[in-house]
């Protein structure tokens, strides 16, 4: 027996069902749904989406079987229209649309009136009694179905219609004669056969054929192909086409379309809301090209009158259908309906897209309601949404001017002046000053105005670069990577690809949301954590097990951590400790220093600093756990490169500039991602990390000594490569911290782990955790030490590896499983296998991507860290993920 391929739905009877959106399409299994249920939907039938992937399987050919289904459900349209395809005197028309199973509005293409040629026009002039509605429906099928089915340019007979308008003194295509649409036809035939070499198509079954294989065709569009990515839609799940018999909003004044949501779409306000036009069809809506009037009173400018008030009857039918869609559906529903000489039709349901406001109070509220529950309500809000509702974003009423694009590294909207370095961002701020740091790309060098600054704009790098990084763990707008400016430090300004020019105090804004840089100052609104976030967050932390840390580097992070949910910190940056203004001359005397004694001076001098900053953020997190990262990059990062600040460390050490010099360039690197750093550091000079220890354990001490705290510091150790470095590096650190809680005679419990971030690690794991508490994955350097790429260069081609499908995602952005993923999955089984206790974890920036906390969940990680103004998404991922496995 052939395998099922169309879908009939009319009547009150559908042969589909709401649950096979897999096979059907949300469009088509809605409209099965609507049938169902006693809704007003003409009949039609549903191609499914295993027509498509066998199109796209075997060359865009059909399976044999189709055509003849397709021609059942076309008689069963005739008989229960009581019209035929194609016939002259009573002619059947139909539309025909997209449907994948994801909602994917507008990428994919529509052919409405088909059917219509100069004998069947006739038949709808006899229908309907209106010669104008049957040739404005002729001349909107040729211009749809020339562009659509044919590929030729919309514009060119677009041209034509806007010169008759003009010829004819009018303003709206309604203005037009029936005389005018008749001669429009002609002209847009004329316009065909002279640009495409062919005639418009004439037969009706011609011409059905044609439209089922562009919406087939339109899958791969690039268009579709774009929006997919952007939504994670994967290409094989195909699209299925619905054909459907046409209804018509444009046959007089007693005809409308519209286009409504159940609730408001951006405040998620319980009330119905919409708009629709007097005589139009479906696309003068959605296209703009008349201005549209609301369907309820008091919506809208008040300058055009309501559906409630122009068809009262109609409006009260639709009023009723919404409510039975949303009760049906239990959620907002953005429906399609025409109006055809009085009689309503649904066209369409489908789950409403909506702002992140908007989608957590739905969920509340339909929560109270008793519509759904909790754990419904969780799953309904994206966590890639929450980004909008924890950072100021622009005003959308606000005009702007839009001058270069970047990636958008780090959400929210900033605006300020235009500053090139770290110390003027520092000296504007403390003037009160808002500024926007413009750099080639940051160093960590830069932290200081990076904090200073509003937002912050790179010309290179990535979406995990040091700016990246750094601006999403300070909550920072960032936008990294605009290879459309070129920054001139020198001349103290950036020139964007079209030849603007900025100078230093000039003002920008920022949306680190989209990645766009505007001209001037674009208002922002605030982001307000409402009753309704902290309430959904409530139920989300009930169904999650994997708990959620922070990245942290100061107390004030730590305090915005915590306020947003933090259960920890799973990584604290010591390096970027170092880099205050304070104590930066004291990290470079004790990186120059010719021995251990002139290393351990300087040392001295930096840990009562590290000190008080450990007791700060352990006093932030009240008793949870601290993961200390001792020093990981390269040492030549904290060194000065000019002539002058060289000259002031050399007098500070009592030696020449010229040797000091020399010694700056000594400890140059190549490669420096994977030369002397991390533990590397520690087992050549092993002071620095004793230093470190001692700050740690000192400040543990004295505040469970002091204040009564309870505090279990976990020490991680980075770059492990080999189980004998963390052998070595443990036994010093046990021998430094038990040496500490001696001295105080406290008892304070301790671990010590390691980062990690070398695939070499990861195979080993079974060795490396006999000297390991704990280990924490750190996926920005594994993907990097993986793959063999740089964070910071492969900006400039990971996309088109992404757009050429080579790779579904920038790995850096969410984790790799089948590589980097099945290393972090090796390294838990082979850890565990040794250490049945260990505890696992990611700090990696995979930690508040969604995919990769759903992967995190799954591999059964305990925990997963990441910036503070992501802890809330990562929080809302782990339910999801706990509530989708246990379904």
């Amino acid at each position: 027996m052939a395998a099922k391929y169309v879908y009939f739905f009319g009547e009150g009877k559908a042969e589909g069902r709401g649950d096979m959106k897999n096979l059907l399409g949300g469009k088509g299994a809605n409209l099965a749904d609507m049938t169902s249920i006693g809704l007003p939907v003409p009949p039609g039938f549903t191609l499914t989406t295993e027509v498509c992937t066998e199109f796209y399987k075997n060359n865009r050919q059909y399976p044999a079987s189709l055509k003849g289904q397709v021609e059942e459900a076309l008689g069963q349209m005739e008989r229960l229209m009581n019209k035929k395809f194609g016939d002259a005197q009573n002619p059947l028309l139909v539309s025909v649309r997209s449907g994948a199973r994801a909602s994917m509005p507008g990428m994919m293409d529509t052919v409405l009136n088909l059917g219509l040629n100069d004998d069947t026009i006739q038949g709808v002039i006899a229908q309907s009694g209106d010669k104008r509605f049957a040739y404005d429906s002729y001349r909107r099928f040729i211009q749809m179905y020339s562009n659509v089915v044919m590929g030729m340019k919309g514009e060119l007979l677009e041209d034509i219609l806007e010169d008759m308008k003009e010829e004819k003194g009018v303003h709206e295509d309604t203005e037009l004669s029936a005389e005018d649409l008749k001669k429009l036809v002609t002209l847009f035939k004329d316009k065909v056969k002279e640009t495409l070499g062919r005639d418009f198509p004439s037969d009706p079954h011609e011409q059905l054929w044609g439209a089922i294989g562009a919406v087939f065709g339109s899958w791969m569009n690039q268009r579709a192909i774009t929006y997919r990515r952007l939504n994670n839609i994967p290409a094989e799940w195909g699209t299925a086409v619905n054909v459907q018999s046409m209804v018509f909003g444009n046959m007089g004044n007693d005809c409308a379309t519209g286009v409504a949501f159940t609730r408001n779409p951006s405040t998620g306000e319980k009330v119905f809301y919409g708009e629709f036009l007097v005589n139009a069809q479906g696309e003068d809506v959605v296209a703009g090209i008349r201005t549209p009037q609301p369907i309820n009173k008091g919506q809208g400018d008040g300058s055009l009158p309501s559906m409630e008030e122009v068809m009262p009857e109609s409006y009260a039918q639709l009023m009723k259908i919404q409510q039975t869609l949303e009760k049906h559906y239990k959620d907002m529903q953005d429906i399609e309906f025409t109006i055809e000489k009085g009689k309503l039709y649904m066209l369409q349901t489908r789950n409403g897209k909506r702002t992140a406001h908007a989608a957590v109070k739905i969920a509340v509220d339909m929560e109270k309601e008793g519509l759904i529950d909790e754990q419904t309500a969780v799953l309904r809000v994206e966590p890639s949404q929450l980004d909008q509702l924890l950072h100021p974003s622009l005003d959308p009423k606000a005009p702007r001017t839009v001058i270069a694009k970047g990636l958008p590294a780090s959400p929210g909207a900033v605006n300020g002046e235009v500053v090139f370095s770290a110390d003027d961002a520092e000296d504007a701020a403390r003037i009160g000053l808002k500024v926007i740091l413009v750099r080639i790309e940051t160093s960590p060098e830069d932290i200081h105005g990076m904090h200073a600054a509003q937002g912050i704009l790179t010309a290179r790098g990535g979406m995990t670069s040091h700016a990246a990084v750094v601006a999403r763990g300070m909550g920072k707008c960032c936008v990294a990577g605009c290879g459309d400016i070129k920054v001139d430090y020198t001349k103290q300004e950036f020139t964007t690809r079209n030849g603007q020019l900025i100078k230093k105090g000039d003002v920008i804004t920022l949306d680190g949301s989209t990645g766009e840089v505007m001209l001037g100052a674009v208002p922002t609104v605030s982001p307000e954590l409402t009753g309704d976030f902290a309430l959904l967050m409530k139920w989300v932390d009930k169904f999650r097990r994997l708990r959620v840390r922070t990245n942290a580097d100061t107390p004030q992070d730590s305090k915005v951590a915590r306020e947003f949910g933090a259960e920890g910190i799973g990584l604290c940056r010591t390096e970027h400790m170092f880099f205050d203004a304070e104590r930066i001359m004291a990290v470079r005397e004790m990186i120059l220093a010719e021995d251990v004694d002139g290393r351990r001076k300087a040392l001295a001098k930096i840990l009562p600093m590290q000190k008080g900053d450990f007791k700060g953020i352990f006093r932030e997190m009240k008793g949870l756990p601290v993961t200390i990262r001792l020093l990981d990059p390269p040492l030549h990062e904290f060194l000065p490169h000019k002539d002058e600040e060289i000259a002031e460390i050399a007098k500070v050490m009592g030696v020449t500039a010229s040797v000091l010099k020399a010694k700056v360039e000594s400890l140059h690197e190549f490669n420096p991602m994977l030369g002397h750093r991390g533990c590397r550091l520690g087992i050549t000079y092993p002071e620095i990390y004793d230093m470190q220890v001692q700050a740690i354990m000192e400040a543990a001490c004295e505040l469970v000594k002091e204040e009564g705290f309870e505090i279990v510091p976990e020490i991680m150790i980075p770059l492990v490569g080999l189980v004998k470095e963390l052998e070595i590096m443990r036994e010093n650190a046990v021998r430094v911290a038990d040496e500490v809680i001696a001295r105080y005679g406290v008892s304070v419990t301790y671990l010590i782990g390691t980062m990690i971030e070398l695939p070499r690690a990861a195979l080993t794991a079974d060795e490396v955790a006999v000297q390991a508490d704990f280990f924490s994955f750190g996926t920005n350097d594994l993907t990097q030490t993986t793959f063999g790429l740089s964070r910071d260069d492969s900006g400039k081609f990971l996309p088109f590896y992404i757009e050429k499908d080579i790779l579904p995602n920038d790995p850096f952005v969410t984790i790799d499983q089948s590589g980097v993923g099945e290393l972090v999955r090796m390294g838990c089984e082979k850890g565990r296998k040794t250490r049945p206790d260990i505890k696992l974890g990611i700090c990696g920036e995979h930690g508040g991507d969604p995919q990769s906390v759903t992967f995190c969940h799954d591999i059964g990680l305990d925990y997963v860290s990441c910036s503070p103004y992501r802890v809330p998404v990562a929080r809302l991922a782990a339910a999801h993920a706990a509530l989708k496995q246990g379904k």
